[in-house]
């Protein structure tokens, strides 16, 4: 999947970079600390170093033994460094010297999904998966490399029941650490690396072994194999399954529990490492912030992506969740697969039932919420108006509106503000007038999450929270056991409506259930960053949308606080996020390879 499509990529980016570096500059902010000092290609990647890359590192090393963090000599050449913001000043000016910059700190961009984009394309996205030796599709062979926070490897998405022997190309290696060991990897799993920061790092942690989950979500979703009969605690049923179920994963770790995606010399480290080991795919759901954008010279991704793709390596990105605000989109290199997030058709839904003296017409309404539009406003039964509200929870409780339901702005203490009580703030609700009740509460400021809210009603003796938020009813957030709905702001005139209408108002909300099938589908999530790119200028980002919304993937075993109360740690997880979307492309970069992307 190499020859010609890629080189021709490469030399028009080549090109494109050159003109870049005539209209930005790479001034390091002034301070003492790690640097990349970037020097440009690598004479090849048989580890060789260039000779000027040889002589201004004998230079610093004369005179800091202890500076030298990396050395980068296989996809480019450079290294990483202490050094004081004068020493940088200095070293930049060296000829062979194209920039140096600071490390800085960069972020996550955090099943149904494939079923959905190949019903929406006469292409058929994902290939047979657990490919054997015999099968002649041409994505059994493919390396996909995951920068991120490790993987779980005990993961049924990572097994490799019916896969063939390892390609004879990979150079790469599985490394034993705290954790993990070789015996970790397969032929699927076929390689793993983690970074550290820096070696004087207070808290260190060596090892390939996902803690945070991210990571294995998204290599999952890129190329995890099929695994039938998974959920959410029920939700979201269906078989998991990567969009390349064929290609192999390589994991380099370098963003850990601790210390977070910081920063580019370990970034660049990793990039280095997978054009030497041999990776077809690169796939990066991290970046920096939108409001703190490096140039292009300054830029690990931007620069570790340039060399890989004239190694012939396809590079896909997250876009940024900064959106919906224009220009925000981040990972905005042209030679860079840069990934927006977009929905599916399906939704949770914890819809919210009030006992109404009136019989409501039913009525189908279609309603967008930057994420997705809807199907139904109202459904009704018999004297009952039922009001779609979302999130998830595991509540058992009555299906028929038996529960008095109270506004918490009628709930407020006599000293509370206002404003507090009405957005269920702590020690801002009378306990007498909550206890036994469901809560309307406002989300007007974001002082308090909505999770909160509820627990602050759950502790005074509530028995169920309603919260009025758009922007947290698009996504797929859980609440546990406690009854929680997140409604529209054009829903609760009705809800406050029956509330002041009704001498004794009474509702319940109905255990979420995750309905499919929802039109239109897609439309751009409105957390996703927008283009049009500010650095570098003049591009049109992001060039593609994929899934991004509640997405249910491969996640940690042991993360007991995304467990509800009473339940196990979720074995698949629903999270959201350009970092959901980026796999998406990447395993159909895999799959098909590099020509038709």
């Amino acid at each position: 999947m190499k020859p010609l499509v890629p080189f021709i990529f490469s030399l028009t980016s080549f090109l494109i970079y050159v003109s870049l570096l005539t209209e930005i500059g790479g001034a390091a902010e002034e301070k003492d600390g790690v640097y990349i000092v970037y020097m440009g290609a690598a004479p090849s990647t048989n580890g060789s170093l260039r000779d000027d890359h040889a002589q201004l590192m004998s230079s610093l090393l004369k005179r800091k033994k202890d500076a030298l963090i990396h050395s980068y000599k296989n996809g480019f050449t450079g290294f990483a460094a202490h050094l004081s913001a004068d020493e940088a000043h200095s070293i930049a000016k060296r000829q062979g010297v194209v920039s140096v910059f600071p490390d800085p700190v960069l972020e996550l961009h955090t099943t149904r999904s494939w079923d959905f984009l190949n019903f929406q394309t006469s292409v058929v996205i994902d290939s047979n998966p657990g490919l054997n030796s015999n099968s002649t599709s041409h994505d059994s062979d493919a390396i996909i490399g995951i920068l991120d926070t490790g993987i779980w490897p005990e993961s049924e998405s990572f097994n490799d029941k019916a896969m063939g022997p390892i390609p004879s190309r990979w150079n790469g290696t599985c490394a034993a650490a705290q954790d993990f060991n070789t015996s970790n990897c397969n032929k699927k799993i076929i390689g793993a690396r983690s970074y550290d920061v820096d070696e004087r790092s207070v808290i260190r942690y060596h090892s390939p072994r996902d803690m945070v989950g991210h990571g294995t979500h998204v290599a999952s979703t890129a190329a995890g194999s099929e695994v039938q009969g998974t959920s959410y605690y029920g939700l979201a049923a269906g078989t998991a399954k990567g969009g390349s179920p064929g290609s192999r994963i390589a994991v380099y770790r370098v963003c850990s529990p601790f210390n977070g995606c910081r920063g580019s010399s370990i970034l660049a480290a990793a990039f280095d490492d997978a054009i030497a080991d041999g990776v077809d795919v690169l796939s990066l759901s991290l970046g920096s912030s939108s409001f703190i954008k490096p140039q292009i010279t300054d830029d690990p991704i931007a620069l570790g992506a340039f060399h890989a793709v004239q190694h012939g390596i396809t590079v896909v990105c997250s876009a940024g969740n900064d959106g919906p605000d224009p220009g925000s989109v981040v990972n905005a290199a042209p030679w860079i697969i840069t990934v927006a997030a977009s929905t599916i058709d399906r939704d949770f839904e914890s819809d919210v039932i009030l006992g109404d003296n009136s019989v409501i017409k039913v009525v189908i309404l279609f309603f967008i919420l930057f994420l997705v539009f809807q199907s139904v406003g109202f459904v009704i039964s018999l004297l009952l108006t039922r009001t779609q509200g979302g999130g998830i929870h595991f509540a058992d409780i009555q299906k028929s509106p038996a529960y008095p339901i109270i506004y918490a702005k009628s709930a407020k203490k006599k000293e509370a503000d206002v404003n507090d009580s009405r957005n269920c703030h702590p020690d801002s609700l009378d306990q007498e007038l909550v206890k036994g009740k469901i809560v309307v509460c406002e989300h007007v400021d974001n002082f308090y999450s909505v999770s909160e809210k509820k627990d602050e009603v759950k502790k005074l003796g509530g028995v169920g929270a309603v919260v009025i938020d758009d922007e947290s009813r698009q996504l797929a957030s859980s609440y546990g056991t406690f009854p929680t709905s997140v409604i529209r702001t054009e829903d609760n005139t009705k809800v406050l409506s029956y509330i002041n209408s009704t001498k004794n108002p009474v509702a319940t909300i109905l255990r979420t259930t995750s309905p499919t099938k929802y039109t239109p589908a897609p439309t751009i999530a409105y957390f996703s960053s927008r283009g049009p790119s500010t650095i570098p200028k003049n591009i049109l980002k992001p060039d593609i949308a994929a899934p991004g919304v509640n997405i249910l993937a491969a996640w940690i075993a042991n993360d007991t606080a995304e467990a509800p109360e009473g339940k196990e740690p979720p074995l698949y997880n629903l999270i959201s996020g350009t970092s959901m979307a980026c796999p998406h492309v990447s395993g159909i970069a895999a799959t098909k390879g590099a020509a038709i992307v």
